[in-house]
């Protein structure tokens, strides 16, 4: 026979083998598990349309808390649904609102757990979008002005993490500016850099009770068919000054994750979004799929895109199914 082709199959025959060439690690520490904190008491409530994912009131959040850092979870990012939204999302920079609350709770509980404040205003206003409306137009500046109030707020409240998710124009050079004229510029930003008008968000929407109550996100939130227009806008936040870049959805957007990678510096996060998470739950609960093994070779694809942390509701589970790999 011809020895004028390459054996790659040497280096694929034991499990030990395999290991040692691994070009790609997955662990506890990549993982950020997002938590929707909301008002009232004694809530532990399961999001029907998020198998496994609930809802905690602040006097539940402890437990989950403590299970978090149990499992080696060394980040999470907070949501709070609000029992009041009014025009403008006032409870979103309420020094008493629910994220604010949440996240002074779980620095008590857990100081050393980097804990990153969702900054939208989405879930807070009575409209559903994210910034304020003038007409029926989503309007970009006077949006800014609460942004900042409500990442400063969240900052004041002990969060170690800004995460801005609205997708306004300049939203990472008001925030930086606030936090700095604020005596925050130690916290980092980490910026929804690019965010796709996607549909894999639906079960998020429900969780986060934040569907829009008239149009939708396009003017603001890109459009997937777009890549070089992604580039645009984390060149934008990298100049504002933004500390970490996320892609959001991942899965469908992992050649974006690796244009990101490829093209900046900061660290990189991507976002495994609801819909996303449903769909393997979805298939895993009808018997279609072993869910164990397609989160942990979907999470693996995330990393080896370029993502250097990845937000995801499958946290919890993958850090206990790589504990039993050890």
């Amino acid at each position: 026979m011809s020895a004028n082709f390459q054996r790659h199959r040497r280096l694929r025959t034991t499990a030990a083998m395999r290991n040692l060439i691994r070009e790609t690690s997955l662990s506890a520490n990549d993982f950020i598990y997002p938590l929707f904190a909301v008002e009232g008491e004694n809530i532990k409530h399961e999001i029907d349309s998020m198998p496994g994912v609930y809802h905690y009131s602040l006097d539940r959040l402890e437990e989950e808390i403590e299970e978090i850092v149990n499992l080696g979870i060394q980040s999470i990012i907070l949501f709070g649904v609000p029992n009041h939204k009014d025009e403008c999302g006032s409870a979103a920079f309420d020094e008493e609102g629910i994220v604010q609350r949440a996240t002074r709770k779980v620095k008590q509980w857990a100081p050393q757990l980097v804990t990153m404040a969702d900054t939208c205003l989405c879930q807070f206003t009575d409209h559903g979008h994210c910034g304020m409306i003038h007409g029926d137009y989503v309007d970009n500046d006077s949006s800014l002005e609460v942004l900042v109030k409500t990442a400063v707020s969240q900052a004041r409240a002990g969060a170690d993490v800004i995460a801005p998710s609205n997708m306004m124009d300049g939203f990472v050079a008001a925030i930086r500016e606030g936090l700095d004229e604020a005596g925050f510029i130690n916290v980092p930003i980490m910026s929804y850099a690019v965010k796709y008008a996607s549909q894999f968000y639906g079960p998020f929407r429900d969780a986060a009770h934040s569907t829009p109550q008239f149009g939708d996100r396009k003017t603001y939130q890109m459009d997937p068919a777009n890549r070089r227009e992604a580039l645009r806008e984390a060149a934008s936040d990298v100049e504002e000054g933004a500390d970490i870049l996320m892609v959001k959805p991942a899965m469908a957007f992992m050649d974006i994750i690796r244009e990101v990678r490829d093209n900046f510096d900061l660290p990189v996060a991507s976002y495994n979004v609801s819909g996303e998470y449903s769909m393997i739950k979805a298939a895993a609960q009808r018997g279609w799929i072993d869910e164990k093994a397609i989160t942990l070779e979907l999470l693996t694809g995330l990393k080896r895109a370029g993502s250097d942390m990845i937000l995801t509701y499958h946290a919890k589970d993958a850090a206990r199914w790589l504990q039993e790999l050890e």
